[in-house]
């Protein structure tokens, strides 16, 4: 797809005004109700699903295709690093009407981390082509050890700071409590973070190693710069609603993990594919109509063994709570 620089202008000026006002309808810190959350779901949600439809009606089918495509599997994929968010705001005890203000913070540094990532992943593929038989290879083995980690059935339970914010922790110093909405306050004559800004940059720098899996994936999807950027900005600007909208249900996805390993070696197989055919090899290529169908029914088989899973062990331990009350 041919994006002129006027495009990307455009785009980007676009997702900052959706971002703003994102912000200022919900500037004043508050605790966001179920419903609120599933309002913006839907409007983030429907956004995305217009930017698509005008992919397909003012650009062509496969741009669209490698959007939503590209779309879902970033959503799909943020769903899994809900739970270290969930994860990072219990370390640092974040009161819940500043919850919403550290996710859309830690939202926007993650987008511009990523933004970075997928300018530097579209400079090398441009330039080597055997880097695709790299990116097939580590998605492969990524789903591989999704895989083994939902075996063994062992679960992080608390988060640990990377040396970047450590690091950042000591020449800055934090304060010993939150002040409402501001990142830094003096104590001692001395300006130091807040445990607000340390949140913050907690969420936008822990995202950088879920991208680590998630810009391969998309680049196996399409190799379009503006698609894959486009369709992370959507997918992870709708993060922060869906933080508070599915919080509570993702111990029942018991099985997201094995649906994400299966897309993951999909995509890394399809770039293998990609990179022999490249090279000359007379190998078949995975369509995008077949990549979206094998994505969204991987989703949806997950999600209901998930629910039925769930209901399950829910049906077991009755009998074992009725058992201790009595």
């Amino acid at each position: 797809m041919d994006v002129s620089m006027t495009l990307w202008v455009l785009t980007i000026l676009g997702l900052c005004a959706l971002i703003a006002a994102d912000f200022f309808i919900g500037r004043k810190p508050h605790d966001v109700s179920v419903k609120e959350a599933g309002i913006w779901t839907v409007v983030w949600i429907v956004l995305a699903a217009l930017f698509g439809l005008g992919l397909l009606f003012f650009g062509n089918g496969q741009a669209s295709g490698e959007f939503f495509a590209g779309f879902i599997t970033e959503k799909s994929l943020s769903v899994d690093n809900l739970f270290v968010f969930i994860l990072i705001m219990a370390k640092f005890s974040v009161p819940s009407h500043l919850q919403q203000r550290v996710l859309l913070f830690g939202v926007l540094i993650a987008l511009v981390l990523r933004a970075i990532f997928i300018a530097a992943g579209a400079a090398v593929i441009a330039n080597f082509s055997w880097v695709f038989y790299i990116f097939g290879a580590f998605l492969i083995y990524t789903a591989w050890k999704l895989i083994q980690e939902a075996r063994s059935g062992d679960e992080e339970e608390e988060f640990e700071e990377n040396r970047l914010l450590k690091s950042v922790e000591k020449k800055f110093g934090v304060a010993d409590k939150y002040h409402g909405t501001k990142l830094f306050v003096r104590k001692n004559g001395k300006k130091v973070m807040t445990p607000l800004m340390v949140v913050m940059l907690a969420i936008g720098t822990t995202d950088v190693l879920f991208a680590m899996d998630s810009i391969p994936a998309i680049f196996g999807l399409t190799q379009d710069p503006y698609i894959v950027f486009t369709a992370n900005a959507f997918a992870l600007m709708g993060l922060r609603q869906l933080y508070f909208l599915i919080g509570g249900l993702l111990k029942k996805l018991v099985h997201l993990s094995y649906g994400l390993s299966v897309i993951l070696g999909f995509i890394g197989v399809k770039l293998v594919l990609h990179a022999l055919h490249e090279n000359g090899v007379n190998v078949p290529e995975i369509s995008i109509p077949v990549s979206l169908g094998v994505i969204c029914g991987v989703l949806v088989i997950t999600t209901i063994t998930s629910l039925i899973a769930a209901k399950k062990q829910a049906a077991a331990e009755e009998p074992h709570k009725d058992s201790i009350g009595a």
